[in-house]
């Protein structure tokens, strides 16, 4: 490529997406932004006021949902308490919240087990994993993903990822998830790591691992592994890194949460910068303070 493709990492937003985020997009030199899902916190009508901005951005955008989108308050205490009755109940309307949702974005893509040519660069795929991951190896929102996708165990859905990753023509890859893959460490600052229960613990999915090992074997370049879930401020203190580079794979931890914070008596905004050159990608934190 002439010049590096510039890609805008965006991580959980939970309502913190405005009109300088708007304008600051558009006015940039990416060529596509790609976000990491959980639009609203704890009810739907938020998230569609969010998605109502994205929909202002001018450029190529790509999100998978994540575990607060299209879920009302009770319907995600259900799937993190597994209770396979109540979860059947309550997923019944996620349908009709999914399309709505997806009618406030406009234009911006909605992916979910699908891959995506990278805008300017034909060699490069994005490879948009399992959407409403919670973490821990769990299939949750199952209803909704039998529905919608056919998938109804995890072995599915690893099978799944990695049929995406045999059928798309690109040899370089970069991962879209809402929650990271296993394998990156189980203490509870693990970029990962489980920092709500004593005995902590891995809580990556196995079916992304399982697909990003299969694009290794299959011979292609895994560039980069987007996701968040787990934000970076750990529950009882510490801060969990947002960036490891392991196997030549960039992993990318984006949710920085809130994005939107003060500090020294300024307004910043948070992102992060993928730089796709021939050589590789070029990693740098944006924190951009509102003027």
């Amino acid at each position: 490529m002439k010049t590096p493709v510039q890609i805008a990492l965006i991580g959980d937003i939970h309502r913190q997406f405005n009109q300088h985020d708007v304008t600051q997009f558009n006015q940039s030199d990416y060529d596509l932004l790609l976000c990491t899902g959980d639009l609203a916190n704890y009810w739907p009508h938020e998230g569609l006021a969010v998605a109502r901005q994205l929909a202002r951005l001018q450029k190529p955008t790509l999100i998978i949902p994540g575990n607060h989108d299209t879920l009302t308050a009770p319907q995600l205490l259900a799937e993190i308490k597994q209770w396979p009755r109540l979860r059947r109940w309550l997923a019944w309307g996620q349908p009709r919240r999914l399309r709505q949702w997806q009618q406030a974005l406009g234009n911006v893509q909605v992916g979910g087990y699908s891959a995506h040519l990278v805008p300017g660069c034909d060699d490069v795929a994005v490879i948009v994993a399992r959407p409403f991951a919670m973490g821990g190896s769990v299939l949750h929102c199952q209803p909704q993903l039998q529905r919608q996708f056919g998938i109804s165990t995890m072995a599915e859905s690893a099978a799944r990822l990695c049929q995406l990753v045999d059928e798309t023509s690109s040899q370089r890859l970069i991962f879209l998830a809402h929650n990271g893959p296993t394998g990156l460490g189980a203490s509870r600052d693990a970029m990962w790591g489980n920092d709500f229960w004593p005995e902590a613990g891995d809580f990556g999915d196995s079916d992304l691992r399982e697909a990003i090992e299969f694009a290794q074997q299959k011979g292609k370049t895994v560039l980069a592994v987007v996701a968040g879930h787990m934000h970076h401020h750990v529950k009882g203190g510490g801060q969990r890194p947002w960036h490891l580079e392991q196997d030549g794979v960039h992993y990318l931890n984006a949710a920085r949460v809130p994005r939107i914070f003060g500090e020294n008596g300024r307004i910043f905004h948070h992102h992060i910068r993928l730089s796709l050159t021939d050589d590789g990608a070029i990693v740098t934190e944006q924190r951009c303070p509102e003027k």
